[in-house]
């Protein structure tokens, strides 16, 4: 079931991803599984052909497409298992103003979702005002800042500088994350914590989380 998932996502099947996924959680296969090892290796394909050039941004298009309708199917399962479980804590998360992906940053919300957090998704170019704002609004633990492009990443910092100039920056603990993003880079900006995957974005949420609790 999991080489089904994958491969309908690199064939840009939508059908399939659909089919594969309702049969992956007819038999039981618990959502975080079937994301990370069936969904998660057909979208890294794709993105790692685009990037040497063996398939183009059309490709790359369907193959999100795909991922996406999957998703739509585990969505409802994982909103399930998270109903009446203690929550975990609360997370803003969106991808920084001037940046309209969305991949990497959903995964990350659907895997905190499974974990017991209480995601607010911003969505996609988010500029710092609307990171504090909600912050605010929803009494958030952790505010998680996506950038999938090198032209963006200084927007993450914005965010940081922002909630400094506000003198409630120790409020919040700051994540950042995205291909261009780098330990280095957010120990320069101040950030809290950098996660290379999806998997690192939990389990370091989680680490803070106890950290705070402590």
């Amino acid at each position: 079931m999991l080489k089904k998932m994958s491969d309908a996502i690199i064939a840009l099947d939508k059908d399939a991803a659909i089919a594969a996924t309702e049969e992956a959680v007819s038999a039981g296969m618990p959502p975080l599984k079937a994301i990370e090892e069936g969904l998660q290796p057909g979208i890294q394909t794709v993105g790692d052909r685009f990037e040497t050039f063996e398939c183009f941004l059309p490709e790359l298009i369907g193959s999100a497409e795909a991922f996406k309708a999957a998703m739509g199917v585990l969505e409802p399962v994982i909103a399930k298992l998270s109903d009446g479980q203690k929550s975990s804590g609360t997370v803003v998360m969106g991808t920084v103003k001037g940046d309209i992906h969305k991949i990497g940053k959903d995964i990350v919300v659907l895997l905190l979702k499974t974990r017991g957090f209480d995601v607010i998704d911003l969505g996609e170019d988010i500029p710092a005002s609307e990171f504090l704002k909600a912050a605010q609004k929803h009494n958030a633990d952790i505010i998680g800042l996506s950038a999938l492009l090198n032209t963006t990443m200084p927007a993450q910092q914005d965010v940081i500088n922002l909630f400094k100039e506000q003198g409630i920056r120790d409020n919040y603990a700051i994540l950042v994350g995205g291909a261009p993003v780098s330990q280095k880079w957010a120990d320069e900006i101040g950030a809290d914590g950098y996660a290379k995957t999806a998997e690192d974005a939990v389990k370091l949420s989680l680490e803070l989380m106890k950290k705070k609790a402590a």
